[in-house]
């Protein structure tokens, strides 16, 4: 409408949360692809590489690159002007500085990077370079609130540089190795598909059809899938997922974070098939292939009358009160209980007794709990425990319940 042509998409990093969308709209509008310098040659992808200092013309509009490395090697940092003589307005800071935190610098260890390595990169990057910046620059990061790239993310979309300096935890006034202990240690385990979608994102690829509907399932097709290996994700909330669902399958519901679960209980490339209330499967098909994982085969047809037919393959997932589970722990003494929350979150309490165990890390973990044993899975609230809970059971656990409202409904409980 404004006769306007996109010239150039430019990334600020190689993204491991999310599959970018750099292809598809390189595609539409034949601009260049550009990531900081230290991208060149990683990518099956022709990009126009970045340097520090480079500047940018968009209108009056300039931008200026900032290579700042410590997030990941080539990430960068975007500067704006309204006009090239005057002090900065704004800064794009991508995943190297939050609202409250910095871009957590532990992701690299299977492309050979140490987290502290990389935290002193993450240092310098943040001190020489965006911390020079007027204190009246605004700050628009790359994440808020939710995201497992950082450990402790505002719900706010924008700050300042001077308003970070002065409470920014990690901008504190410290040296380099203070600063390396501290942004290195309570970080969540990363999600299963992170190193995934990261290598995703470097690569050609076909473009995203997000009009593409999910194949429709009929049952004999739909077990033949999980019999061959598919993983079956139930997408409807845990209480009526409770209520009675297909024996194996995974809980995790589409209100929720669902991609990110489903890429903390699903392995990269595994096929999946989906359970999910009729009019959602698109919904659920898209947000899955939006983090890389574009191998969901369908979704079964009618689910309810699909388990009120076959009625041998269903079952009741248990569901405890925190006073339900007082009373079973005081019966079955060998009973464990499992925290799947993360780091930060555990900080404020567990039940006694209680083994943590995050939730990205219950597929590399699980040999570590007896499946013979019964076990109780609490989260925060209860949906991050539903998911937990399943994935045991569809792993080969008998006897696994999770507790309705979580640590919350136990605090209550006990403060009662």
């Amino acid at each position: 409408e404004q006769g306007l042509k996109i010239e150039r998409v430019v990334e600020t990093h190689f993204h491991a949360d999310f599959l970018s969308g750099h292809l598809e709209l390189a595609g539409e509008t034949g601009a260049k692809i550009s990531y900081g310098s230290a991208a060149a040659g990683l990518t099956d992808f022709e990009i126009d590489p970045l340097v520090h200092g480079q500047r940018l013309s968009l209108g009056q509009v300039e931008l200026e690159i900032f290579e700042t490395p410590g997030h990941t090697p080539e990430s960068i940092c975007i500067v704006v002007r309204e006009s090239a003589d005057i002090a900065p307005h704004a800064v794009l800071t991508g995943d190297t500085l939050f609202i409250g935190d910095v871009g957590r610098p532990d992701l690299l260890s299977a492309f050979g990077r140490t987290q502290d390595e990389m935290a002193r990169s993450l240092y310098h990057s943040l001190h020489d370079r965006l911390l020079t910046l007027p204190d009246a620059t605004k700050v628009y990061p790359a994440h808020g609130a939710g995201s497992a790239c950082g450990k402790n993310l505002s719900t706010e979309t924008v700050s300042t540089i001077g308003e970070q300096r002065r409470t920014n935890y990690a901008l504190a006034k410290m040296t380099e190795k203070e600063f390396v202990d501290i942004v290195t240690e309570g970080q969540a385990a990363a999600p299963l598909y992170f190193s995934f979608a990261a290598m995703r994102n470097r690569a050609a690829r076909d473009h995203l059809d997000e009009a593409e509907l999910p194949t429709a399932l009929s049952w004999a097709e739909f077990t033949q899938h999980v019999a061959n290996g598919a993983v079956a994700i139930d997408t409807r909330e845990p209480d009526e997922f409770a209520r009675g669902h297909l024996r194996g399958s995974r809980n995790v519901g589409l209100s929720g974070r669902f991609a990110e679960y489903v890429g903390e209980v699903v392995r990269p490339g595994e096929a999946i098939v989906l359970v999910a209330t009729p009019g959602t499967e698109h919904e659920a098909k898209v947000r899955l292939a939006r983090i890389g994982y574009d191998s969901v085969i369908g979704a079964l047809v009618d689910p309810v009358r699909t388990m009120l037919e076959h009625p041998d393959h269903v079952q009741i997932a248990s569901r405890l009160s925190a006073e339900q589970l007082e009373s079973r722990r005081a019966v079955v003494p060998n009973l464990a209980i499992v925290d799947v929350r993360g780091p930060g979150e555990v900080d404020e309490g567990m039940v006694v007794g209680a083994v943590h165990l995050q939730l990205a890390s219950l597929l590399q973990r699980a040999s570590e709990l007896d499946p013979a044993v019964p076990t109780v899975v609490y989260c925060a609230g209860g949906y991050r425990s539903s998911i937990a809970a399943s994935t045991l059971r569809s792993l080969g656990f008998n006897d696994v319940s999770d507790i309705v409202g979580g640590y919350g409904a136990w605090k209550v409980h006990q403060s009662a």
